[in-house]
């Protein structure tokens, strides 16, 4: 009997470990998501908001040509910046993990990537104003150099700027988990297919990416919910000359369309997984972090 018992309560224990764990996300994630789903189908004279079951907020959503343009808007930010963040975090975790062969300069190369991270990220943003501005540091270095006669305005308050910024502030999300996958693969792999004649083109397309595929796809995931979430860069680097989804949102919030914001809201996050399963779709993150 005291066997038995003893059975049944150790079967219980990873749900008593697991339980403080999901109770908090319960708590900080799930219900406030419920919420906004609930609200989302709720009626709005831009007074008031009434509890109802209505269809009219997503049709307004789904049916609108200038929120379906920022949808694709959101999405091209975050396809440009996923690709390049990728490239660049490639090459520094490949530069670090196999170029830098001390371990104690690896981890100061790596620290010194993240003292960025020390300030804001509204001072980092901002920093960009001041260097790519008309009277910047920027134009008038070209001015300076006969590259141009006259200011680049496309530099600042623009799509080019987003992106820009975009690039800085997240880049090291892709760094990090990049250089952790490489840094598992073991030097015999690459050792062993340099003596079976493999070039330099060859080692890295058929050894070094596929075994840091498990970091890219956790830099994508990261980087690719930081700029769909996001709506201060775009707001304040392209100057009130673009827009995104959760500004749009953000516009509807001060309006008192509680429920229309709801929706895109909602429609947002549709969105975002969708993106984010397509990337489990290539890469299987739980079984190469098992191995």
């Amino acid at each position: 009997m005291s066997a038995r018992s003893s059975g049944s309560g150790s079967r219980l224990v990873p749900y008593f470990q697991v339980a403080p764990l999901a109770f908090f996300m319960l708590t900080m994630v799930g219900i406030p998501i419920v919420t906004v789903v609930l609200l989302s189908f709720w009626e709005t004279d831009g007074i008031s908001v009434y509890p109802a079951f209505t269809w009219e907020n997503y049709r307004e959503v789904l049916t609108s040509r200038l929120t379906l343009a920022l949808f694709v808007k959101t999405v091209q930010y975050a396809a440009i910046t996923l690709a390049a963040t990728t490239l660049i975090g490639f090459v520094v975790s490949y530069f670090l993990v196999f170029h830098v062969r001390n371990l104690k300069w690896q981890i100061g190369l790596l620290l010194l990537c993240t003292i960025p991270f020390w300030t804001s990220n509204v001072i980092r943003m901002i920093s960009w104003i001041p260097f790519l501005g008309r009277e910047g540091i920027f134009n008038r270095l070209l001015i300076g150099l006969g590259v141009t006669d006259r200011p680049l305005d496309f530099l600042l308050y623009s799509d080019f700027a987003v992106i820009l910024t975009y690039i800085h502030l997240f880049t090291l999300f892709m760094i990090v988990p990049i250089f952790n996958s490489m840094a598992k693969i073991n030097p015999n792999l690459i050792e062993a297919a340099r003596d079976a004649g493999a070039s330099g083109a060859q080692i890295l397309t058929s050894v070094i990416i596929p075994l840091s595929r498990t970091g890219i796809a956790l830099g994508a995931i990261f980087v690719v919910t930081l700029v769909m979430g996001d709506f201060f860069v775009v707001r304040v680097m392209s100057g009130g000359q673009s827009a995104s989804v959760v500004s749009a949102m953000k516009n509807q919030i001060d309006q008192l369309y509680y429920p229309q914001a709801s929706a895109m809201a909602v429609l947002l996050i549709v969105v975002v997984v969708m993106m984010v399963a397509a990337i489990l779709r290539v890469v299987d993150i739980r079984s190469e972090l098992a191995r």
